[in-house]
């Protein structure tokens, strides 16, 4: 882990026995300015530069998986999120990390109130029309090939779940990139990954078949910082189905949905 600046921390860290429920640091106006510095340092690269999302969640929505309260925000700096891309800060000073928390505060707009379409018929629009749900799942319904987007509103901006539509291939999300093999005998192929290394790859084809393959028993094995996903829908959907799709999207928050109507 990177050691963390001086610079970014003019006062030595104050340490508690037990985290305090609120952000110690909430009065003061120079709190959040001191966690913009280190977010743009440690959080951009995966939240984006003004905490829009990229390959980690959008922190501006103002709702986080972790949990709501400053307490919750200051954990999982600290510990981090097992089983995801995000590592723990547990040796940031307190003080910077009350700051960054501080600064996600700041940012928080929760912009659902920005959604233009409509929610049912962008649902509607991605079983049917779509046929986004042969790869994608959302609750116990769809396929496994894409990323699964059950709370994927709650994770992303608008102005990204426009983008992932209408450009899959500008921001892969990661361990889904696309990978080739080409056997000894010539069959070639493409899939999703599931696993790589100096050693093998494991990848998921468009049947949801698994192939693991170790490397020195194929001709090739290549990896493409790609999607599989078409780049086709801004061309099948209108604007205003687009914006139905979008509206959709944002509305995945890990909430089940009603069924839609036959």
């Amino acid at each position: 882990m990177k050691p963390i600046p001086a610079i970014f921390f003019a006062a030595a860290s104050t340490c508690w026995a037990q985290t305090p429920a609120t952000n110690p640091y909430l009065k003061d106006p120079k709190a959040a300015e001191g966690g913009r510095a280190a977010f743009r340092v440690y959080c951009s690269p995966c939240h984006g530069i003004r905490g829009e999302g990229g390959r980690g969640p959008d922190l501006t929505l103002g709702t986080y998986a972790s949990g709501e309260r400053d307490s919750d925000l200051f954990r999982t700096i600290t510990e981090g999120v097992p089983g995801t891309e995000m590592p723990s800060y547990s040796n940031m000073p307190d003080e910077a990390k009350w700051h960054l928390v501080s600064f996600l505060r700041s940012i928080a707009r929760r912009d659902a109130g920005g959604v233009k379409g409509n929610v049912r018929s962008g649902e509607q629009l991605f079983w049917a029309k779509g046929g986004c749900g042969a790869c994608h799942a959302v609750g116990a319904r769809g396929g496994r090939l894409g990323p699964e987007l059950t709370r994927v509103g709650r994770q992303r901006s608008l102005a990204y779940l426009r983008e992932s539509v209408l450009a899959p291939g500008e921001d892969v999300t990661p361990g889904y990139q696309t990978v080739t093999v080409v056997t000894r005998e010539g069959r070639k192929i493409t899939g999703v990954e599931r696993a790589f290394d100096n050693f093998s790859a494991q990848l998921m084809d468009s049947k949801e078949n698994l192939h693991s393959f170790a490397r020195s028993r194929v001709r090739s094995v290549e990896r493409e910082y790609r999607s599989l996903m078409p780049d086709t829908y801004g061309k099948l959907f209108s604007g205003a189905e687009l914006e139905d799709l979008v509206a959709y999207l944002a509305s995945l928050r890990g909430q089940a949905h009603l069924p839609l109507s036959p």
